[in-house]
This record gives structure tokens, sequence and C-alpha cells, in this order.
């Protein structure tokens, strides 16, 4: 443990992580390529819990909070930020849907989220998902071992707010992760670096930029989860689950554990060779 709240993992919990994060990465790839107009959430969701079930994996989601998540994924469709409850929602050309999605193996969860648009967006909504899901390895990038969560939450913020007026979703954040799908700490996306509980080999972290082309503002709808951007106007999610190691970041919910985005910005690769 480290300090008195945060879950610092030996080599071989994360091990176990990897796996979980390699369920969430396919139950994704699956979804992503289910995405079509006509489709409806509820069918998005019986892919991701086929896959996760087949890999014999648990959903992380079902049944979790109160009242109890009813589905394996999270689906948010256009101004819903998060926490979209997939069900009869038939996706439109032009429509863009957050999916969220965890799995747990031997007890140790993965937990990540992509963005996808359903046929062809204007502009500036492709613009949207560019910026969000950069901003997202950005953060990612910042973590090294003796630096400070806010490192993370800073570079996200610095990177969007150079890329245009973007509104970034402050009342929902990245978390610690790994025997709960939701541990200490907090991670925002937004805030001053050298800020935060210090980072350290071990630590497991879900880093998780919610951005919108309008207001920061949000409202959980009547189902008491769905959150919505105030004025309508549309989000974007993206997310991963990272380790720091020895080496630097492995990042536990990307085929190839973030090699290829870390690499191109310079941050130390983590995983296996």
């Amino acid at each position: 443990m480290f300090g008195s709240s945060l879950e610092i993992k030996t080599p071989e919990q994360i091990l176990l992580m990897r796996e979980a994060g390699l369920v969430v990465a396919d139950a994704l790839a699956a979804v992503r390529d289910a995405v079509r107009p006509g489709v409806t959430t509820g069918e998005l969701d019986r892919v991701a819990d086929d896959l996760i079930r087949s890999r014999g994996a648990t959903p992380s989601f079902l049944g979790y909070g109160e009242p109890p998540f009813p589905a394996t994924i999270c689906a948010s469709v256009n101004e819903a930020v998060v926490h979209g409850i997939p069900g009869s929602q038939v996706l439109a050309a032009g429509d863009v849907v957050s999916i969220d999605c965890g799995a747990i193996v031997e007890g140790w969860h993965g937990d990540a989220a992509i963005t996808v648009a359903v046929g062809d967006v204007p502009d500036d909504v492709s613009e949207l998902m560019r910026v969000t899901e950069e901003s997202l390895w950005r953060g990612l990038a910042a973590a090294r071992h003796g630096g400070r969560v806010g490192d993370i939450s800073h570079a996200i913020e610095q990177f969007v707010h150079s890329q245009g007026d973007y509104g970034i979703v402050e009342d929902y954040t990245g978390h610690g992760i790994g025997t709960e799908m939701h541990l200490p700490p907090d991670v925002p996306n937004y805030g001053r670096p050298g800020r935060g509980p210090r980072l350290k080999h071990g630590l497991a972290l879900a880093v998780e930029p919610m951005v919108t082309l309008g207001t920061k503002q949000t409202s959980v709808g009547d189902d008491d989860w769905t959150v919505v951007t105030r004025d309508g106007s549309l989000a974007a999610h993206f997310e991963h689950t990272f380790a720091l190691t020895a080496d630097g970041i492995w990042v536990l919910t990307a085929h190839d554990g973030g090699r290829a985005d870390l690499e191109r910005l310079g941050a130390p690769y983590g995983g296996p060779a």
C-alpha cells in the first residue's frame, strides 16, 4: 500500500489486470465494429456482454452502484457524456456514441472507453473526438515515477485548451483501479502540475477525459445514471487503464500496451518488449 489509501500492485497482479484490460479492449473493438445506423444501444450491450463472458470474465458495470446499473456497457449518445443506459435507443447517421466498458478477471478490473461516430459526422464533431482522444494520451504520457496525479490532469487540460474552445467536464473524473473498479485517487481532467498524490511503481489508474463542444456543466437524467450536457452540446469520452511499472507506462487496455502512442510522445513504455 502507498500511504494509507492507494493500492499498489505487484507485477503478478498487474499481469492479471492486463488480462482484464485485454478483455475490455476486445469488447470495445467488437462494439466499434457493430456500430452502424439502425443498431440499438441494447444490441451493442449484448455484443460486449457476449465477448466478456466468452473469455470467462465478468462485466464490471452490471449491478454496480445504487440504483444498480442494469447493463454491461455504458452507451452515451450525443449530448450524453457518460453512464448512458443501453436499451431501445436506435443509432442514426451523424450520431456519436461513447462506449464505456469494464471487465473483471480473477478479482482484478480493467476499464476503458471510446467514442464512435455513426457514419459521417460534421468536422467539428470529428475534431472533438480527436482532441479528446489525444488529450487522453497526453495525460498518460505525463505519468512518471515520483510525479503527481496533477501532472496527468494538467497535461489533459493544457492540450484541450490549446486546441480550441471546448468544455472539460469537471464533475466526473478518472480514478484508481485494481481490486475494485473505483479506488483512490481521483484523477481530474484539469488542474495544476505537481499537486495531488505521488505516482509510484505499481499504482494503476484509469484516465478518462470527457470533453464537450459547449459547456462543462452537466445534469443527471431521470434514470439516475445518464449524465448529459446542460446546453445539449455533443460530448466525447475516451479512457484507458494504465499501470506504472519500473520501466514506465503500461496501458493495460490498449492492444499494444500503448507503445506506439507513448513512443510518439516521447514517454517511456513500461510493458513487455
